[in-house]
């Protein structure tokens, strides 16, 4: 006789939701066929039957609690979630991000993404290469590991420069292919963080694997893009500072403003990532963006700590040998990870704190809203023990 009391596993909650989803599907499916059908099912004139699926769709949905029980619940935009509901989404994302196991699912991606970094550098040299010389595209790459401890950089240095040796500047049918393959298993990685993304939204993948390749490709697409745009604030801007004749003052407020663009752009690039990665209807904007400038900011500082620790602490080099520069950067990869499924994380409780349509289009009512997290509200508004148990 099964064990009724056991408490459910993530999986068990996942196979749950996509039952939930599917049911959600047919059922609009239904109700689209429905308002087609020139023959009423019983009775009723089809303007009818459509007019009683509109008036059921805009009933409020049942048991919102009240502003003191979940604040912020009518928010229509995070900047109107209070502290205090603030304070529920923090403590609901971090016991989330315990109970999906995202410390070991970050692992999992950072070795992925470890072997997708260099198929991706490949690809970025060849097409940087068409409009400048491979030795100015890895010095230039190379100024972005700076900040990176020192055997990662040495390990970065080295790929970079094996890449160049074997690059051209021509577009070949050779190099178009070369390209190609970088780009297909760059995108084996960007994969697998979709997935990721997906499990921190609660949300099960039922796209096809050509759709899904589509967008791994696209993402994959766009990192290349944002190193580029990365590239040109870190390593080609200070060029053209140096020779304005800026002032001691202007200077200062220069590379302010190219820092601040530069976590700017890695805000903007995780809050597509996060609007869409999940298979689910997009969110707005507004309701990724505080996530990603968090998880920017975190990173920064989180990056800079940890580059102090192993240059001036670790003793990575004596402790694995030949293979540190691979350790710390895997290190440094998966730390990048989980900062980034935290952020999902954070992302998606603050569209479970509000009773309003998060995701795009014309507002539809709860339940309707392809988006486990749009859909539903937090029971409890604060993680318990119990419920902590039950996820």
């Amino acid at each position: 006789m099964p064990d009724t009391h056991r408490p459910q596993s993530a999986v068990e909650r996942i196979q749950e939701r996509v039952a939930e989803k599917a049911a959600r599907r047919a059922a609009a499916r239904a109700a689209e066929d429905r308002s087609t059908d020139p023959l009423p099912h019983d009775g009723a004139t089809r303007s009818t039957i459509v007019a009683t699926e509109r008036r059921e769709a805009a009933r409020p949905a049942p048991e919102v609690p009240s502003e003191s029980e979940l604040p912020g619940v009518h928010a229509e935009k995070p900047t109107q979630i209070p502290a205090s509901g603030w304070k529920q989404i923090v403590k609901r994302a971090w016991a989330e991000n315990s109970a999906d196991n995202m410390p070991i699912i970050g692992a999992g991606v950072a070795f992925f993404a470890f072997l997708a970094l260099f198929p991706a550098m490949i690809a970025t040299i060849s097409l940087y290469g068409l409009v400048a010389s491979p030795e100015t595209v890895a010095r230039q790459i190379q100024s972005l590991s700076d900040q990176l401890p020192t055997e990662a950089q040495a390990l970065l240095s080295t790929q970079l420069n094996n890449i160049v040796d074997s690059s051209g500047g021509a577009l070949t049918v050779s190099l178009i292919i070369s390209i190609a393959a970088a780009l297909w298993s760059a995108a084996g990685g960007t994969g697998n963080l979709i997935t990721a993304v997906n499990l921190a939204y609660d949300e099960v993948e039922t796209r096809g694997f050509v759709k899904r390749k589509l967008l791994a490709l696209g993402l994959t697409f766009g990192a290349i893009v944002f190193v580029l745009i990365t590239i040109t604030l870190i390593a080609v801007v200070p060029a053209l500072l140096d020779a304005l004749p800026l002032g001691i003052v202007g200077t200062i407020l220069a590379q302010v403003v190219r820092w601040g663009l530069l976590l700017g752009v890695m805000a903007g690039a995780l809050s597509i990532l996060y609007r869409m990665a999940p298979d689910r209807d997009a969110p707005k904007f507004r309701w990724v963006s505080l996530g990603s400038i968090v998880v920017t900011v975190l990173w920064a500082l989180v990056s800079l700590l940890f580059s102090l620790y192993v240059n001036n602490f670790g003793s990575y080099d004596k402790t694995y040998g030949a293979i540190a520069g691979v350790i710390v950067l895997m290190l440094w990869l998966q730390l990048t990870c989980f900062l980034v499924l935290l952020g999902a994380e954070i992302n998606s409780e603050a569209e479970h704190q509000t009773a309003a349509d998060t995701t795009e289009g014309e507002p539809q009512p709860m339940g309707q809203r392809d988006a486990t997290m749009a859909d539903e509200l937090p029971d409890p508004p604060t993680p318990t023990k119990e419920s902590k148990q039950k996820a």
